[in-house]
């Protein structure tokens, strides 16, 4: 059970490409940390993985269990399995937290759930992530800090329970009380049923997400590969450092 990436080429559509021939493969079970600076394309293999139209796949394909997911509509690609957590989420005024969850998790269902059903599943996961009942009334987004964002989107991940979830920036905009809150929550929902993939240029969500492979992504390919101590590396040395190596390795 995995998400292959093999040969990825992108680029906005009329534009240059981003992606020059990303292989990327997450298991289910393992944790992923894809990391590089502020432009470097991370956020772009991001919207590819799940299809947004504004990125085109010139070259390359997308696999999921053996699934050719290269072609398919962003809502296939939630329904086979693959969730995203959104750097910046959308506000949706009028719907609230609890309908939003509610009309998510019935999308992935021949039947919709039970409306006790849903409930004790909400309840658990929010007593799970230390979520107040009160935040699920709220309309989705609309007035939230960014670590209630956030916290509302490993909400989500929480009731879906993808089999591949890719999480752009999650520590993004966060403090160090909301971080510690979302990276408890990424912990509690790591397992064997899950793939994980952490998009950040900062290691310190790492500190408490610990990955198992690390994949550092420069001018829109990955340069190096490694196991936790690569993003303890970064930390000392940089990117210019990572740079400077591959440029070395280069010439």
């Amino acid at each position: 059970m995995s998400l292959e990436i093999e040969n990825l080429h992108v680029r906005v559509e009329g534009g240059d490409e981003i992606l020059h021939g990303v292989d990327l493969r997450v298991e289910k079970g393992q944790t992923h940390a894809l990391m590089g600076p502020n432009g470097s394309g991370k956020s772009t293999l991001a919207n590819t993985i799940m299809g947004n139209p504004n990125y085109e796949l010139t070259e390359g394909s997308i696999v999921l269990n053996g699934e050719d997911l290269t072609e398919a509509d962003p809502d296939e690609r939630a329904r086979a399995g693959i969730f995203m957590a959104f750097q910046y989420p959308a506000t949706i005024p009028g719907v609230s937290v609890a309908n939003f969850m509610r009309l998510a998790v019935n999308a992935g269902r021949e039947e919709p759930i039970r409306v006790k059903e849903f409930g004790a599943l909400l309840r658990k996961n929010m007593e799970m992530l230390k979520i107040d009942p009160q935040f699920t009334k709220r309309y989705l987004n609309e007035g939230f800090s960014g670590g209630e964002k956030k916290r509302a989107e490993i909400l989500q991940l929480a009731m879906l329970r993808p089999e591949i979830a890719v999480l752009d920036e999650t520590d993004s905009g966060l403090d160090i009380d909301a971080l510690r809150i979302v990276s408890d929550g990424v912990n509690e929902l790591r397992g064997p049923d899950l793939g994980a993939l952490i998009i950040t240029h900062y290691t310190r969500i790492l500190r408490y997400v610990r990955p198992e492979f690390v994949h550092i992504m420069l001018d829109g390919r990955i340069v190096r590969e490694g196991g936790a101590e690569l993003a303890d590396q970064l930390e000392a040395e940089g990117y210019e450092g990572v740079r400077a190596e591959v440029a070395a390795s280069a010439g």
